[in-house]
């Protein structure tokens, strides 16, 4: 028997339909491999949500159609594995899963396509359970993952295709060039844009001070180090803040860099009457299908999670992506904003929160990059990315045009720390005097626009990011100043600023309601009011809120 009887013939029963994009990026793909029909391995990069799984199902189908050969599927998630050995079986390609439950396979054996984890494949190849030389067409889902390495002292005569949407190894010391012969690069994210595929993204970012976080072996930020500064009651405002401003009422995806920050956002949230749920690698397998099919039920659903939902995880109703974390993992950046990109009826847009500088540090989501020259030199594109300290030092505060507004009855808002930093200098004083009138006219215009000491603590609060942007200059124009000491020196600004507002707000605010009684006294408001009581009632309430 032919062995390629084994694949279904391709006819409108099997198979998705393939846009032209996906059939250039085939026919690409079959040139090449025909041109190295032996030990090459070529890297194929398209951007989430293009179709990825769709093309290589249909590469295995014709590749074991054209040659006669064996296909061998390589995934890194349990997920991935079922999603793959599904989409196959809809191209007509029967295929076999090899799992934990597979602990025999008769050698020789009639498969012709296989999906395997990396783990489990690697135990059993050890166990001689299964024999890759009969394989012709390796296929590396999510290729920029390292631990696909192991096997390919078993894999050394046929052709690998590696397929990821970032051809940057997610070890800088293992570089995907060592691995791949070439690299074909797909459709830009831009483009699928324009051609309707993804949604387009609306991006606000958070200017967060990272100059706490330490960078791990890994090179990226450490969970502790992350979990330190997001763990506060000051990220938790901004993160609620954020999500009243752009995200209520939609379906949101919240990212973590770590479990207890994850159950923290939780909380707060939970605290704030919202609906919303945590997710992380502890919950059973029962546990997480329950969280996720309520997830995908309710329109506006709230799930907190780390790292679990970053691959293998489809829910094309997502309208918002909250990047609760910093990362310097470009993959990761575009795999958690990937999670938001799926087109569907009604949905052509979603919205991305980001709280960790890595707009500042990566660009926009959409942005072209040239990912022939990452492949090339991953460490020269590595070395060009933006530090915190760089970040930091050319982030400027801009007051938001509706808080602004909160303080129109004030002539002067803005207050230059540098340029009062230099005329302190200049009149030899003592520096800690520029904090000193900073406070004074935080004071001033939060007691000018308010009819009491509640409404300019109000407006205190308000001012807590301006707060911490201006300690932070300060403190650079003193010279180098440890994290803890400008986290110290900013708790104590704001809570002089309330104090202070207590102890000097009154008389002022006190001035500010005798000047509307005199007003009031003198306008034409008993022909607005038809009656002298009016007057009265209006002043009576006025002392009493005072």
């Amino acid at each position: 028997m032919d062995i390629r009887n084994t694949i279904e013939p391709q006819d409108n029963t099997f198979g998705k339909e393939l846009y032209s994009y996906q059939k250039t990026a085939i026919d690409k793909i079959f040139d090449k491999l025909k041109n190295h029909p032996d030990r090459y391995n070529l890297l194929y990069q398209l951007p989430t949500g293009g179709g990825k799984t769709v093309i290589f199902s249909e590469i295995a189908r014709r590749y074991i159609h054209e040659t006669g050969k064996k296909v061998l599927i390589l995934t890194h998630r349990v997920e991935l594995c079922a999603q793959t050995s599904q989409m196959l079986n809809e191209f007509g390609v029967v295929n076999k899963v090899i799992n934990s439950e597979v602990k025999e396979l008769p050698v020789p054996n009639d498969f012709m396509c296989f999906v395997a984890m990396v783990e489990t494949l690697n135990n059993r190849l050890r166990d001689k359970i299964l024999d890759l030389d009969n394989i012709g067409l390796m296929i590396v889902d999510e290729a920029h993952y390292n631990s696909f390495r192991k096997l390919f002292k078993f894999y050394e005569k046929g052709v690998m295709l590696g397929v990821t949407a970032t051809p940057l190894s997610s070890n800088i010391k293992l570089p995907m060039n060592e691995v791949y012969d070439e690299l074909i690069v797909g459709e830009s994210i831009g483009s699928l844009i324009n051609m309707g595929f993804l949604s387009r993204a609306t991006t606000y970012s958070y200017h967060v001070g990272l100059t706490s976080l330490k960078i791990g072996i890994n090179g990226d930020y450490t969970v502790s180090s992350s979990e330190r500064l997001y763990n506060t009651h000051m990220m938790q405002d901004k993160l609620l803040a954020a999500y009243k401003d752009q995200c209520l009422g939609k379906k949101t995806l919240i990212f973590n860099n770590g479990i207890h920050t994850s159950q923290y956002v939780y909380e707060s949230f939970k605290q704030a009457g919202f609906e919303i749920k945590h997710l992380d690698n502890t919950h059973t397998g029962g546990e997480r299908r329950k969280i996720l099919d309520w997830f995908r039920e309710k329109p506006d659903a709230i799930l907190t999670s780390v790292s679990i939902l970053t691959t293998g995880f489809d829910e094309p109703t997502v309208e918002s992506i909250i990047l609760n974390r910093a990362t310097r993992s470009l993959t990761l950046y575009f795999q958690m904003i990937g999670r938001g990109s799926r087109v569907i009826p009604g949905k052509k847009e979603f919205t991305v929160i980001d709280l960790g500088n890595n707009l500042s540090r990566f660009g926009l989501w959409e942005d072209e990059v040239d990912w022939s020259a990452v492949f090339r030199n991953p460490e020269a594109y590595l070395l060009n990315l933006r530090s915190d300290e760089e970040i930091e030092l050319q982030y400027r505060y801009e007051m938001p045009d509706e808080l602004r507004a909160r303080f129109n009855k004030s002539e002067v808002i803005d207050f230059d720390v540098k340029e009062a930093h230099k005329e302190a200098l200049r009149q030899k004083q003592r520096p800690k005097i520029v904090i000193e009138n900073s406070i004074e006219q935080h004071v001033k215009i939060c007691v000018e626009n308010s009819t009491d000491i509640e409404g300019a603590l109000l407006l205190a609060h308000l001012l807590k990011e301006e707060i911490d942007f201006r300690v932070r200059v300060y403190t650079r124009c003193l010279g180098k100043a440890s994290q803890s000491y400008v986290a110290w020196l900013q708790d104590d600004y704001y809570r002089k600023l309330k104090q202070q507002i207590v102890r000097f707000g009154s008389p002022i605010i006190q001035e500010y309601v005798s000047e509307i009684i005199e007003d009031i006294e003198h306008s034409d408001i008993e022909e607005i009011n038809g009656a002298e009581e009016g007057q009265e009632e209006l002043k009576t309430d006025l002392n009493t809120e005072l």
